[in-house]
């Protein structure tokens, strides 16, 4: 299937986190139009399991959303990092956990409207605590409850985040088998 092309590309923005571009395409149809797209390195989230069959759901601020929302652990793949090291260093250092096994559960795009953004999902068990190292500014309790509350919460828009409905919702099908 045929992709769209480049003609030319603006940097508007380059931070941190993020870099907008506004690129003039020429999409597969022949049209032509202007969009802004926000660059990200991509992340890692990951579903960690206890024996107990409970997870780890954090409660972190996120000052975009000026809200408390319901997570996994998370965070963003750094410059000579995989997605799995970034998910091993994530776990650790937002909940204090360390992990033997790990599971792929594939990826998602965040919002692929405007952003490139993507978010490798893990399912991770054999749990092991170590010390928790949050970052400073890091707002975040950590809360282990069963998975079936978790789902529970998840169907019942208590949990409105997009990289944990999908990671939860995969993680489901593979722990039923």
């Amino acid at each position: 299937m045929k992709k769209a092309e480049l003609i030319t590309q603006t940097c508007e923005f380059s931070g941190r986190v993020i870099t907008v571009n506004r690129d003039t395409v020429c999409l597969p149809d022949g049209h032509q139009m202007d969009m802004e797209i926000v660059h990200h390195s991509g992340g890692s989230a990951i579903v960690a399991i206890d024996e107990q069959q409970r997870v780890c759901l954090i409660r972190q601020y996120r000052y975009a959303v000026a809200d408390w929302i319901w997570e996994i652990p998370a965070g963003k793949i750094d410059a000579g990092e995989t997605p799995e090291s970034t998910a091993r260093k994530e776990l650790q250092e937002e909940a204090g956990v360390l992990a033997t096994s790990w599971s792929s559960l594939g990826k998602m795009y965040a919002t692929p409207g405007y952003c490139d953004e993507t978010v490798y999902l893990y399912l991770a068990k054999k749990l092991q605590s170590t010390t928790i190292q949050h970052e400073p500014g890091e707002l975040i309790d950590i809360h282990w409850l069963p998975f079936s509350e978790a789902i529970e919460w998840a169907l019942k828009g208590k949990i409105n985040d997009a990289k944990t409905l999908v990671a939860l919702f995969r993680a489901s099908e593979i722990l039923k088998a």
